[in-house]
């Protein structure tokens, strides 16, 4: 359900897509690469170092970008070792979750799903480079007209074998890597792996400094996470975004009991409850937002007493998550979501 794994319905048969695969590769080799212009973060979103060092990086790579151009190596993906480009020129990535992460290493996408195209932390520069939005289910001919030379999905999705046919495919599983882990194997992917540890090394040491302020403001009160949708309330652990990666995971900070147990302490991520028990689950700070999988009204749960009568309402401590940007958990909407929840614990009196 919180996968949101691609469905990719490729419609064209297999025989057709390997004739006009070879076509296509055939135009690739033959027509100049077109070059990626570095992309700036938001002021907002990083650290001036994150960005020097991160960008000092990635010059290093595109120096090398020419010699390695065509090279094919070994990549150890979560199902196995594939054959990928040195240097990706053209990546199409089918996942949605893991957009982000190549934004944040300046890797040029030629298209991905719609979800990120509207990811406010990212649709900026994925604007700025022409990246394609393929949709939420692409078909075959899309994609082949973009000419990729590498794709990215989750593992298990449809079609790999006919998307095989038309550039190498790398297969991610669905939460095994944490957010830091991934970067770095997104580096190596796109050989670009001093970018990736630079923005790990940036990233931990700007929580080093946050985090002593934030445990100070918030002391011993709980804080949660909490979604309402068409069957009642989610409450969201440590790595299903939406801040649970740096609410409990780089601040730890402490969910309420039942929450604590169920959402993180089991490792799932996430727990359902109804509006009734709704009490046990929140905490004295919470951060809020609709869940953007369905069409329910949030106001059945925001305008109930029984939320009305929260102790955290009641004295302000709600916090709007943004429902169409906030539920990623790449490098860049960490970035951005670090700076709003990092402002809203140390505003709590």
């Amino acid at each position: 359900m919180f996968k949101k794994s691609s469905s990719i319905l490729l419609m064209l048969a297999l025989a057709v897509i390997l004739v006009l695969s070879a076509c296509g590769q055939a135009a690739t080799t033959e027509t100049a690469k077109t070059d990626t212009a570095a992309v700036e973060k938001p002021a907002a979103d990083s650290t001036a170092e994150s960005a020097e060092e991160t960008k000092a990086a990635s010059e290093t790579t595109d120096k090398s970008a020419a010699a390695t151009e065509g090279e094919m190596v070994t990549y150890a993906s979560d199902v196995g070792d594939v054959q990928v480009p040195k240097n990706p020129q053209r990546i199409v990535d089918l996942t949605g979750f893991t957009t982000g992460y190549f934004v944040a290493l300046d890797a040029p996408l030629a298209g991905v799903l719609t979800g990120p195209m509207h990811n406010k932390y990212i649709k900026d520069q994925l604007a700025a480079e022409g990246t394609t939005d393929l949709g939420e289910t692409p078909t075959a001919e899309p994609i082949l007209s973009l000419k990729p030379d590498l794709i990215v999905v989750y593992k298990g999705a449809e079609g790999i074998d006919q998307l095989s046919a038309i550039a190498p495919v790398v297969q991610l599983e669905y939460g095994k890597h944490n957010y830091k882990e991934l970067m770095v194997l997104l580096g190596k992917l796109t050989n670009r792996e001093d970018a990736a540890k630079a923005w790990v090394a940036q990233w931990e040491k700007k929580i080093a400094e946050l985090k002593p302020q934030v445990q100070a403001s918030v002391g011993d009160r709980t804080v949660s996470i909490l979604n309402p949708y068409a069957k009642g309330v989610y409450a969201f652990g440590h790595n299903y975004g939406r801040g649970g990666e740096i609410i409990y995971g780089e601040f730890g900070l402490k969910a309420p009991a039942r929450a604590q147990a169920e959402a993180i302490d089991s490792g799932t991520g996430y727990a359902s409850l109804s509006l009734e028990l709704l009490p046990e689950y929140a905490g004295d700070i919470i951060f809020t937002s609709p869940w953007s999988g369905d069409d329910a009204d949030p106001e059945v749960v925001y305008g109930n007493s029984i939320w009305k009568n929260l102790p955290a309402v009641k004295a302000g401590h709600v916090f709007k998550l943004d429902a169409t940007s906030d539920n990623y958990n790449d490098p860049m909407s960490l970035e951005g979501q670090l700076k709003f929840i990092t402002d809203s614990l140390l505003s709590v009196k």
